[in-house]
């Protein structure tokens, strides 16, 4: 029987959605990093987004410290020195956990083991017992 492919979703988020703010960036960095607002403060609001109702679902179970008790997805980039690239990597993130709860997942048929696969385990286990039992004391 063929297996089915999970069914993958093209998500669209309007730019009103994402609020993106400039804060400093931390650490070492010189000059640059006390008086340049580089770093990006990303803000997504899971609920009140246009996302259908399953993928808000698949995306507030995901336990993943980026959100909030609240519902809203927080990403702060800081690793470059241009706001425009740190802007760029905060999206890509945004985009990849959206990518994650994308696909819709196959649910799982449960099915019984063959009856040649139980046949074969008891045969292995009694040949196991029959090692085991070998390993005795040796009586006469």
């Amino acid at each position: 029987m063929p297996r089915r492919a999970a069914a993958i979703l093209t998500l669209y988020i309007a730019d009103e959605e994402v609020e993106l703010t400039a804060i400093r960036a931390q650490g070492a960095g010189g000059q640059n990093v006390n008086k340049v607002s580089s770093a990006i403060h990303l803000r997504f609001d899971i609920r009140a987004s246009s996302l259908p109702d399953d993928v808000k679902q698949r995306l507030l179970a995901l336990r993943d410290h980026r959100i909030s008790k609240e519902g809203v997805v927080i990403i702060k980039a800081q690793a470059y020195r241009s706001q425009e690239k740190n802007k760029a990597d905060a999206l890509q993130r945004l985009q990849e956990m959206l990518a994650l709860v994308a696909r819709v997942p196959v649910l799982r048929r449960p099915t019984r083991p063959t009856r040649s696969s139980q046949r074969k385990r008891l045969q292995t286990k009694t040949q196991r017992g029959e090692i085991k039992s070998m390993r005795g004391k040796v009586r006469d």
